[in-house]
């Protein structure tokens, strides 16, 4: 039975939280078998209820945490309802495939014309872009006149207290200023614009090619939230990236703890029940370290072919349960090609792993659809563009970086910095068809949120952090799965760092 100090301290813990405690949870607390402390076990009790909107606990939210904590009895069939429900996997769009042209300078025009139309198209969806003129017929209106153009970002400068953006599109450009005092919220959002996006300005005409702007939109996804009808209940997929298998940093602990829990061997009774339901993994790239991805790699490398670790990776994987499905996509450490869109990482080097009918290899990014719940699978190669030139952005704020893609609607908005992409006839970096989950990894920081409707989830890794991460005060959340119900498209975070949950 806990001590009165150790139910004040659980007291005042839910009460800076905003909770209250109804007498019966107080009683429950008070009930507690010995070893069970009480703050820690609210602490759990909060976990479960995550944003529900109550801020009351009751007896039953204390007496169910209490109940997942007990292990399942020794001996006891483990309920697997996913080994009776046939996989379901749609594939959307795979740029696997898709014939990456010369890279001639017609080869561009073309590539950028096609991301141009695609996006003008999606913004001419919005109800607030709808009667948008071209840059051309803006140009000719008459001063003091107000317009709507769309147009492509050629170059952003700042200086004075204001911003200054050229626009472009097919036939003429145009100069377009953003100051906090003619629209706020215009020049809030103009600051964090990238080069190559494509947006509807509403702006008065100064003079010439020169507008004052009063308001700025992107194509944006439109809010809205799916039901899922073809699963009457729940069914998981498990997200994760980031192995990184073959670096002397690759945490084959932590891994080999995340198989074990799928495997039903490790975990409470409700994690165990939880196992049960899983019928997919999906590996957001970088499955291996890769050789020769950076100077110095090979003296962190514990393996040092690339074939060899693709192998181990193929060793590891067969330790699942054979009714999970495991869905892959290369990042920029796979060996691929590493401009984007990446096809899959070729049977040449992953063999053993295409000798699996269990296992899927996509392209980067893809769109996925498991029994209708689509997926937007990326590996987020483009993230460390937008950290070096967009204000606000830091590789621990992933989902920051993740909304901004959504409002821009493309995976790597700026061309010529370090990601490279491939000018294919058709830019498949654009977010045509809006996902109800956009996973993404690269930053090897966890994190989950949402966005109008979308589940965000970066998944973090399995690698310890690296020099290169430390000598950039890059902080690494290694060791996390997210839990995605296919049918409710709630998430769970899991963390196999912590041995207590895992025993």
């Amino acid at each position: 039975m806990p001590s009165d100090d150790e139910l004040r301290k659980a007291l005042l813990y839910a009460l800076g939280l905003g909770y209250q405690l109804c007498p019966d949870a107080l009683e429950a607390l008070r009930s507690l078998p010995e070893g069970v402390e009480p703050t820690e076990l609210l602490k759990e009790v909060l976990e479960a209820l995550g944003p529900s909107g109550r801020s009351f606990i009751r007896g039953e939210d204390v007496e169910e945490a209490l109940g997942r904590r007990a292990p399942a009895p020794v001996g006891a069939p483990r309920p697997i309802p996913a080994r009776e429900v046939e996989a379901d996997i749609e594939v959307l769009m795979d740029p696997t495939g898709a014939p990456a042209p010369p890279g001639s300078v017609e080869d561009f025009l073309r590539y950028f014309k096609d991301r141009f139309e695609r996006l003008s198209s999606l913004l001419r969806m919005r109800m607030d872009a709808r009667d948008a003129s071209t840059v051309a017929a803006a140009l000719r209106a008459g001063q003091n006149s107000e317009v709507k153009m769309i147009g492509m970002v050629r170059e952003k400068r700042e200086g004075d207290g204001k911003l200054v953006v050229v626009l472009e599109d097919l036939e003429a450009t145009a100069t377009v200023v953003f100051t906090p005092r003619a629209g706020s919220s215009a020049y809030d959002t103009a600051t964090r614009l990238m080069p190559d996006q494509v947006v509807c300005v509403r702006a008065v005409k100064i003079a010439g090619d020169l507008f004052l702007a009063k308001e700025l939109v992107g194509p944006d996804v439109p809010l809205a939230r799916r039901e899922n009808t073809k699963l009457d209940g729940p069914l998981y997929a498990v997200l994760i990236s980031d192995l990184h298998y073959g670096s002397r940093s690759f945490l084959h602990d932590l891994f080999g703890r995340f198989l074990s829990w799928l495997k039903g061997e490790v975990g409470t009774r409700r994690l165990r029940e939880l196992a049960g339901g899983v019928k997919y993994v999906v590996i957001a790239g970088d499955l291996v370290d890769g050789v020769g991805v950076y100077p110095g790699q090979e003296e962190e490398l514990e393996v040092k072919d690339v074939v060899e670790q693709y192998e181990g990776v193929a060793e590891l994987l067969s330790e699942l349960p054979d009714h999970i499905e495991v869905i892959m996509i290369p990042g920029n450490h796979d060996a691929c090609r590493k401009a984007l869109p990446q096809p899959a990482v070729p049977k040449k080097y992953a063999g053993p792993l295409y000798e699996d009918d269990r296992f899927h290899f996509f392209g980067n990014p893809s769109l996925i659809a498991l029994h209708g719940a689509r997926l937007l699978i990326y590996h987020g190669n483009s993230f460390d563009d937008m950290v070096s030139t967009v204000p606000g952005m830091a590789f621990d704020r992933p989902l920051e970086m993740m909304r901004l893609v959504l409002w821009a609607r493309h995976l790597a908005p700026t061309y010529g910095l370090k990601t490279p992409i491939a000018p294919l006839a058709e830019d498949l970096l654009v977010v045509e068809e809006v996902p109800d989950v956009f996973h993404t990894g690269h930053i090897h920081v966890a994190g989950s949120g949402g966005y109008k409707g979308v589940l965000l989830i970066n998944s973090g890794c399995w690698q310890a952090q690296t020099p290169y991460q430390r000598a950039r005060g890059i902080r690494p959340t290694p060791g996390r799965a997210f839990l995605v119900d296919l049918h409710g498209l709630g998430v769970r975070e899991l963390d196999f760092t912590r041995p207590e949950l895992w025993a």
